[in-house]
């Protein structure tokens, strides 16, 4: 491989990155002034809806850090070519950290642990008080924020390293091991934090891994997006080749697989077991209007995209490839809003119209943050000794 074709300036964003930010800045401009005059008159809506939003949100970095980790592990060409997404999708982590201040301020709007009357009169509370404090809730979560900001900077300082000062690749695998690792535990202690702990009488030990496998499936989803996008660089495009395209709608395929293996895992234990301290979490969704967004997801999160790519052409074909990515992401959402919307609704099923205006605003503004670090560096890691493979690849 010639010198020239690995110059950084031969691997920059197209124009239809730019077009994308200035899109998203302006549909999460709309978001958060409508969540800022729903708050005005309604602020414990604001809290539940921002919570949907902020969640959902969150798997794309935390996903992409996780993905980023496990190319580094295990040396794919298929992830090379997808790293500097991951890298920036990963460095908006900080960013996430301060957009989580309103979750912290609304934790008396959301969580019913946090009530020192509610935790008085529930012995199941006053047990778990140890851990379900607003003073442990705080400190942890600050935790987490710094491991995963911590991890993902490292690696992207080190990645932007050796595109000037070229190192063995194995240097990754001295965060990449452990990281991936220490990400699994917090992202668990996290999702109990944050939503499991929305009914604090009812746990699971398979939520954490399922809470996990749906951010790396949200992560993987933009990045096949993302990656079309890319596609119009002309020196991009030898690097993302059907083949690749192949590759990213096999994992895409295992990945909603995993996701429907966990499902049904919890769901069999706890339905089999029919305990009284478990089973409401299903019953709550089997009825009052839930169980047609339980039916949406069943069908359209798993058995809609398992039968779609089970088709070789749906993954060599770039547009169906990425309309199904695109699908899984307003999927991903849907299964959000399942996870969390029946317990701070406690209610029949409806939407309101801040739950949009939440995804929209914090969405918007984390994808043009997400443009603007993206088009930061070269597309490709020009120092990576397998890049010159992974091109070659391409052809």
């Amino acid at each position: 491989m010639s010198e020239p074709t690995l110059n950084p300036e031969h691997f920059q964003a197209p124009p239809q990155i730019d077009t994308l930010q200035r899109v998203a800045f302006a549909v999460g401009l709309l978001g958060l002034v409508g969540l800022l005059a729903g708050f005005a008159t309604d602020s414990a809506q604001f809290y539940k809806s921002y919570l949907l939003g902020y969640v959902f949100v969150l798997g794309v970095p935390i996903g992409s850090l996780a993905l980023l980790m496990v190319h580094h592990l295990s040396g794919g060409r298929w992830s090379l070519v997808l790293r500097r997404t991951f890298e920036a999708s990963a460095r908006t982590i900080p960013m996430m950290a301060v957009l989580f201040l309103p979750v912290i301020l609304g934790i008396h709007d959301l969580y019913h642990w946090s009530h020192a009357d509610a935790v008085a009169h529930d012995a199941i509370l006053r047990h778990k008080a140890p851990y379900l404090n607003t003073t442990g809730f705080v400190i942890r979560a600050a935790g987490y924020f710094v491991v995963w900001s911590v991890l993902a900077l490292m690696l992207s300082k080190w990645s932007a390293q050796q595109d000037t000062d070229p190192f063995p690749v194995e240097r990754f695998n001295k965060i990449a091991g452990p990281g991936l690792l220490i990400l699994s535990l917090t992202v668990t202690f996290a999702s109990v934090d944050w939503v499991m702990s929305l009914d604090p009488h009812w746990f699971s030990t398979i939520f954490g891994l399922w809470f996990l496998m749906g951010m790396a499936l949200t992560a993987l989803a933009f990045s096949i997006v993302v990656a079309a996008l890319l596609h119009n660089n002309a020196n991009m495009a030898r690097a993302l080749s059907t083949d690749r395209f192949h590759d990213y709608g096999s994992l895409l395929f295992a990945f909603i697989m995993l996701w429907a293996y966990l499902a049904y895992s919890q769901f069999l234990i706890v339905w089999s077991a029919n305990l009284p301290e478990e089973i409401p979490y299903y019953l709550r969704r089997f009825g009052d209007g839930w169980q047609i967004v339980t039916l949406v997801v069943v069908v359209g999160h798993f058995v809609l995209p398992w039968l779609l790519l089970l088709f070789r052409t749906t993954k060599r074909v770039t547009s169906r490839l990425v309309a199904v990515a695109a699908f899984m992401l307003v999927m991903r959402f849907l299964d959000v809003f399942w996870l969390i919307a029946p317990w701070v609704k406690q209610g029949a099923f409806g939407v309101h119209w801040m739950d949009v205006a939440a995804v929209c605003g914090v969405f918007g503004l984390w994808v043009g943050v997400f443009c603007h670090l993206l088009k930061g560096r070269a597309l490709l890691p020009v120092g990576d000794p397998y890049l010159p493979e992974a091109l070659a690849d391409g052809h």
